[in-house]
């Protein structure tokens, strides 16, 4: 398998997906949680981490479109991974992980999304997402220092968390602990994130699912949690008191105990 994969733990694999421009280490110490029962597989993402970027489509991908990126993750993701498995998600890996339930509903048997929403961006009919020039901006700032573009958006994942200074100071820690993320990777993240639309999928997303919001998320509002419970045929939904984007750093335990209770039930 071309992606890097940290496995631990022995019993039913659980599948853990990272965010925008992170890895599979962002995970810890949630994961050491998980394993305790579950084999866990922390996932470090095309050109993310210690995974190479999809080579053989590494130049045909950038400017291709949102759906053609998410699919060749997808691709890559499902050639790594037999079934039946869990799924866990966070922020732009929750895109992906939806992505994937919906394209392989006998492999994924239960999905759980962090953080995570459908349509990371406004449009037309959906506000709760990032507003359109802020994506742009980040897009136009990446060309110019995507190191310091990565320190700003952990920034705004961590804006109004409980412990909002000592959070940020591990996630700055945590940030380049793999290496540093490849630039094209960055930008079919971005491309996902600005463009990718799931909410017509949600209905066909029937795998049992637990969505954990954070309840002062600024990037991936509650909001959009609910919508996602609402539009999901067999979803429920937990808001983390004092949360913003990264509950499962700020709020190890009670994220580790509510996934380990949904994946045993």
């Amino acid at each position: 398998m071309s992606l890097h994969v940290e496995v631990s733990g022995q019993g039913a694999p659980l599948v853990l997906l990272h965010g925008w421009g992170m890895h599979g280490g962002m995970w810890q110490p949630l994961a050491q949680q998980l394993a305790q029962e579950f084999q866990v597989h922390s996932v470090d993402l095309p050109g993310h981490g210690r995974s190479m970027r999809i080579e053989d489509r590494g130049s045909r991908i950038e400017g291709q479109g949102s759906l053609f990126v998410l699919n060749a993750i997808v691709d890559e993701l499902s050639a790594g991974f037999g079934g039946p498995i869990n799924l866990c998600g966070w922020s732009l890996g929750g895109i992906i992980a939806q992505r994937w339930a919906w394209r392989e509903p006998q492999k994924i048997q239960r999905l759980v999304l962090v953080a995570s929403t459908p349509c990371f961006s406004n449009c037309p009919g959906w506000d709760c997402g990032m507003p359109q020039e802020t994506l742009a901006q980040f897009a136009a700032e990446l060309e110019k220092n995507f190191a310091a573009t990565l320190r700003r958006f952990l920034a705004l994942q961590v804006r109004g968390s409980e412990h909002e200074r000592e959070l940020l100071l591990q996630m700055r820690e945590l940030l380049f602990g793999r290496g540093e993320p490849d630039v094209h990777a960055l930008r079919g993240g971005l491309e996902i994130l600005r463009d990718a639309d799931l909410r017509a999928a949600l209905p066909e997303i029937k795998q049992p699912t637990l969505l954990i919001a954070g309840e002062r998320d600024k990037l991936t509002p509650p909001q959009a949690s609910q919508y996602m419970a609402q539009a999901m045929p067999d979803a429920r939904m937990v808001e983390i008191e004092g949360a913003a984007h990264a509950p499962f750093l700020s709020h190890p335990d009670e994220v580790a105990g509510l996934i380990l209770g949904f994946l045993k039930d």
